[in-house]
């Protein structure tokens, strides 16, 4: 569910473009090859009941891992996983039964990129974990993933979509506008409350200084639409 965004006194935001997606509103689903759960946090087009597993232009959703075992293939696709909690996996890239590549995720937070189409056999360090997944139809658009923490200096977002994830702890995060053109005026979008789990979706972000106050850490996603 994609709820308007609030400021921190409850009040509705005004700002276009800008939505809290909470994560206690995810629905959990099955994999698409039915080897795990994952809960969709966005994407675009927004999924219709019924459609195809790979039926996007990009998505993102946090899976839960139980088991060991083959991931989803997906054709086309660029990945980008980065781990929220658990001891951490290992994922070999596969080429028949030789390992060509093994993308290590043994701290929260640690990243990995590849390819959908690889053949990637997960294993476990220390049982269960719960990883971020961002997946991009590469001849559509690029997409981008970095871990900012609170308390440093104000960051920038830019593109055509721009979500902040808060994969730790409470983050207030603070939206300034840049030059509005004519006036020279600055504009404040305006202050959000995330809890880990919690994600704010900002649609044509541009040059949106971004302020971090609090105890936790955000992913920083930017995707541009290349046609």
């Amino acid at each position: 569910m994609v709820a308007a965004a609030s400021d921190l006194n409850g009040a509705p935001s005004v700002s276009p473009g800008v939505a809290l997606i909470r994560g206690a509103d995810l629905v959990a689903a099955p994999w698409k090859n039915g080897g795990g759960v994952t809960r969709e946090v966005t994407a675009f087009p927004q999924c219709e009941a019924g459609a195809a597993p790979g039926d996007f232009v990009w998505r993102v959703s946090v899976a839960d891992v139980a088991q060991a075992g083959p991931f989803s293939r997906f054709d086309g696709i660029d990945r980008t996983l980065v781990l929220l909690s658990g001891a951490g996996m290992l994922l070999d890239e596969m080429d028949g039964a030789r390992v060509v590549n093994t993308h290590a995720l043994t701290q929260p937070l640690d990243i990995a990129r590849f390819d959908g189409a690889a053949r990637i056999d997960a294993r476990l360090i220390d049982g269960a974990t719960r990883d971020f997944n961002l997946m991009v139809r590469r001849d559509m658009a690029r997409g981008e993933v970095d871990v900012w923490r609170a308390g440093a200096q104000p960051r920038t977002l830019d593109g055509d979509v721009a979500l902040l994830f808060c994969a730790s702890g409470a983050v207030t995060v603070t939206l300034t506008a840049g030059d509005t053109g004519d006036t020279g005026d600055t504009g404040d979008v305006g202050a959000r409350q995330l809890d880990t789990g919690d994600t704010l979706r900002i649609d044509a972000a541009q040059a949106l200084a971004c302020t971090l106050a609090g105890d936790g850490a955000v992913l920083a996603i930017s995707i541009r639409y290349t046609r």
